[in-house]
């Protein structure tokens, strides 16, 4: 089966310690190396304002993360650790390689039609009026 990209973000309380929200992403990355997937990198953004407000809390403290898998059972087991933990209040699975299949698509579509049409050759335009030609600079 063919490996998958997926894009990972949860939010948690922004009282929470950063040893417990270490310890949700070392629970994650566990969890992930035991379904058969990978955790490429970890960024955490840190705490944020959120555009609204998440049980009460205008604050979040945000975690993002890489994932590859050819299972899908590696995001939903992700997904169900996300939901039972206390600190995280929420969490986005979004899955990349389709869309980075659909840009390489019309990337390739638009090279083939380039390839076939000829280049237009735009002439050359006239000098302004009242301007003078600018000469060739001398060579040495």
């Amino acid at each position: 089966m063919e490996e998958r990209l997926y894009d990972l973000i949860f939010i948690c309380r922004p009282d929470t310690p950063e040893a417990d929200i270490d310890k949700v992403i070392t629970t994650l990355e566990h969890v992930a190396a035991e379904k058969g997937g990978k955790i490429d990198s970890v960024n955490k953004w840190g705490r944020k304002r959120m555009a609204y407000r998440v049980q009460k809390l205008r604050e979040g403290y945000y975690v993002y993360m890489v994932v590859r898998s050819s299972h899908g059972e590696v995001v939903k087991e992700l997904e169900r650790r996300l939901k039972v933990a206390d600190p995280v209040m929420k969490y986005l699975t979004v899955r990349l390689d389709e869309e980075l299949k659909r840009q390489d698509k019309l990337k390739r579509h638009r090279e083939r039609r380039a390839a076939r049409r000829p280049r237009k050759t735009v002439p050359a335009a006239p000098p302004m009026p009242g301007t003078e030609p600018q000469a060739a600079a001398p060579t040495a």
